[in-house]
């Protein structure tokens, strides 16, 4: 193999391929990344066994060939290179017969070991039963307004990821592409149009990992391509492709914790609701961050009381005309999901001081979270 490319080129893609790769790991091929060099370019491939990452870099191909280098190493030694330097990578034999990858630029010259392109896992994502297209823009909404809620407790690992699944009773009743997240404290759900093709589509739950690449990946393309297999996912974002496996496990039915009876309505300001919570919740300390709020009177109070450093309390003004109400929240959890609210004020709808409460930009809108109170 001997190819030439663009310093910067080559930098932008192994940043890509090293995320995918866990430093520690017990199989030394998979902490190299395998590179094919062919009449369409350099193809480059990283994997974690669960997650696979291809792009494709422009270059001169006067040799082609394939093997497999450390992607650390790599990524390390084109980072130190001069920015806009041309690079050039060759291979060649070592003593032992083993192929060594030498790389060269300006006066620069390094040689890294080799494994055997051959001996690299390919990650098959299998027969699609559904593909369909879908606007980056999108796909990162569904993504962003979800996956902060994502639970990290391993032991119930069905909720490590995105429920995404088609919805046949949502948008008033046209259907949607949705988007569910919980740790069992907290659900997000976010709805978009169906795309064409994915009607039909079987309930899939995309991991963590994944979840976060894609989320980088979305930001360099305007049209995600998506198909589904038994057990994994394939997304296209122009020239980069990601494979996934899906957590085999199944989602609880997250309808039957969204409630739909709620009858105390409070709206208000959403950034001037965030700010109070976030000033009085620096006082509760890393345990439990409980914050109280008192509905009455169209005001709410919001207080903290931590009996290692003191108390804190705020009052807003708000449109609130049902009983008296004390509800308490994890400040955190509160605070993240007014975060991803985009209207000028948040709907609140309560029941009471013990059952889960509803928080939109308004009714009908295409996110809807429910949060979990707190005895405070």
């Amino acid at each position: 193999m001997k190819v030439t490319l663009d310093r910067d080129a080559l930098v932008k893609a192994m940043t890509r391929l090293a995320r995918v790769i866990e430093r520690r790991n017990t199989i030394p091929i998979i902490s190299n990344i395998h590179i094919e060099a062919n009449e369409d370019g350099l193809a480059l491939k990283a994997t974690d066994l669960d997650l696979e990452l291809r792009d494709r870099v422009r270059c001169d191909v006067i040799e082609p060939g394939c093997l497999t280098v450390p992607a650390n190493t790599l990524l390390d030694i084109a980072r130190k290179l001069s920015a806009g330097a041309q690079v050039a990578l060759e291979t060649d034999s070592a003593e032992m017969g083993d192929k060594q990858l030498i790389v060269r630029s300006g006066r620069s010259r390094f040689k890294l070991n080799a494994l055997a392109a051959t001996d690299f896992p390919d990650m098959d994502a299998g027969e699609a039963t559904h593909t369909f297209t879908l606007a980056s823009a999108d796909f990162k909404a569904l993504i962003d307004k979800t996956q902060f809620a994502i639970s990290t407790e391993e032991t119930r690992y069905y909720l490590n990821g995105i429920y995404l699944h088609h919805a046949e009773e949502a948008l008033d009743g046209a259907g949607s592409l949705r988007a569910v997240a919980t740790d069992g404290h907290r659900l997000a759900q976010f709805d978009t149009i169906t795309p064409d093709g994915a009607p039909g589509m079987p309930g899939i739950i995309i991991p963590r990992k994944a979840v976060a690449e894609i989320f980088k990946l979305v930001e360099d393309c305007e049209i995600v391509q998506v198909a589904l297999s038994s057990s994994k996912i394939r997304l296209t974002f122009g020239g980069v492709t990601l494979t996934s496996k899906l957590i085999d496990g199944t989602f609880p039915d997250y309808r039957r914790v969204i409630p739909n009876s709620n009858d105390k309505r409070l709206v208000v300001d959403r950034e001037e609701f965030r700010r109070a919570v976030d000033r009085v919740s620096a006082i509760a300390g890393d345990r439990g961050r409980a914050i109280k709020l008192t509905l009455a009177d169209n005001k709410i109070i919001c207080l903290v009381t931590n009996p290692d450093a003191g108390s804190a309390m705020e009052e807003i003004e708000a449109e609130y005309g049902a009983d008296k109400l004390d509800i308490g929240f994890n400040a955190k959890y509160l605070l993240d999901i007014t975060a991803h609210l985009e209207g000028h004020t948040a709907l609140i709808t309560l029941a009471d001081s013990g059952s889960p409460t509803l928080i939109q930009d308004r009714e009908g809108a295409a996110a809807l979270y429910v949060l979990m109170p707190m005895r405070v």
